[in-house]
């Protein structure tokens, strides 16, 4: 959740589903002369996000991902966006050493997450972890495939092992927040809030005050202000199932295929882009407590254990929060 900067400072404010959440763009002003109104602006943004998750989504067969993963061919010509999007999430790979690894599909799939579950409503987080099996942190696929993958951006091109399948998942969301930002260059201020991925900046970036939710209750797991730079969230509050075996959600561990329980069941970061606090985050999540606290000291960062604790990591830790006009997400 993000507040608006002082009343003084007027802002356009426009909200949307999309990306299986809700999103939402704000943008104030514009400093430099020949620049669209920010009502405007919000509107093309808005289309420009849209375009990209018709692109990127897994779950309509009609998209560009979904087309390059049934082309039996191991090299293939993409968009430049599905190749940007397939580039970050290599670079996510990359940063994790494989823990966040995008060729996760079929072990997706067989986990009950074929389909979009935006419209579902999740399953109790205090049962699932009732249910759960023993924690473990989770570790790399030793066999996966996604370092022979490369993209050709000059070609446009991808080539990937025969019947590699590939999910950009939270990384195309963290990009497509990174690349809207980039869109709004000139523009005084702007907050882009990606179904908790959080981009904020401009070219007169004002403080504002970030809430991170508790998934446990509905008070705040923390605040803090932050002007310029990015945020991200993941856990398994909204996307939490009950199948024939158990409880499933979307983090999988690549080691095994199945839903990681790692002792957290949320973990926020800062980053310079929100692609990096996306990757930093799912890293946290997946590699426990301890591990978590040493991912999040750079940057900054939240977790909240299986049983309810919250720890506040990094430099986030030393600064005060509070103070600022609370606007929901």
């Amino acid at each position: 959740m993000i507040s608006r900067p002082p009343q003084r400072h007027i802002e356009y404010d426009r909200r949307f589903k999309l990306f299986g959440s809700r999103v939402r763009v704000l943008i104030g002003a514009p400093v430099r002369p020949g620049l669209p109104s920010p009502e405007a602006m919000v509107i093309q943004i808005e289309f420009f996000l849209r375009l990209l998750h018709r692109k990127l989504t897994r779950f309509d067969r009609d998209s560009e991902l979904c087309a390059l993963n049934e082309n039996p061919r191991e090299s293939c010509s993409v968009s430049p966006t599905l190749a940007a999007a397939i580039q970050a999430a290599l670079w996510a790979a990359r940063r994790s050493d494989g823990l966040v690894d995008p060729t996760l599909v079929k072990e997706l799939e067989d986990a009950g997450y074929a389909r979009s579950r935006a419209d579902l409503a999740a399953e109790s987080i205090a049962d699932a972890l009732a249910g759960a099996p023993e924690r473990e942190t989770a570790r790399p696929r030793e066999d996966s495939r996604w370092r022979e993958i490369s993209v050709d951006a000059a070609a446009a091109a991808v080539t990937r092992p025969a019947g590699v399948r590939l999910d950009t998942g939270g990384c195309g969301k963290g990009l497509a927040a990174d690349l809207a930002a980039e869109r709004l260059g000139g523009y005084s201020t702007f907050a882009i809030d990606a179904g908790g991925d959080l981009r904020l900046g401009g070219e007169r970036p004002r403080e504002r005050l970030v809430r991170i939710d508790n998934p446990l209750d509905d008070r705040p797991a923390h605040e803090f202000q932050l002007a310029s730079g990015a945020v991200a969230t993941t856990g398994i509050k909204t996307r939490l199932w009950r199948t024939e075996s158990g409880f499933a959600h979307h983090l999988l561990d690549p080691s095994t295929g199945r839903p990681a329980w790692t002792g957290l069941i949320q973990t926020t970061s800062l980053g310079a882009t929100t692609l990096e606090a996306e990757t930093l985050a799912k890293m946290a999540f997946l590699s426990g407590a301890e591990s978590a606290r040493e991912i999040l000291s750079e940057h900054g960062g939240v977790i909240v254990l299986d049983d309810g604790r919250v720890e506040i990591c990094g430099p986030l830790a030393a600064q005060p929060g509070g103070g600022a006009e609370m606007v929901a997400a």
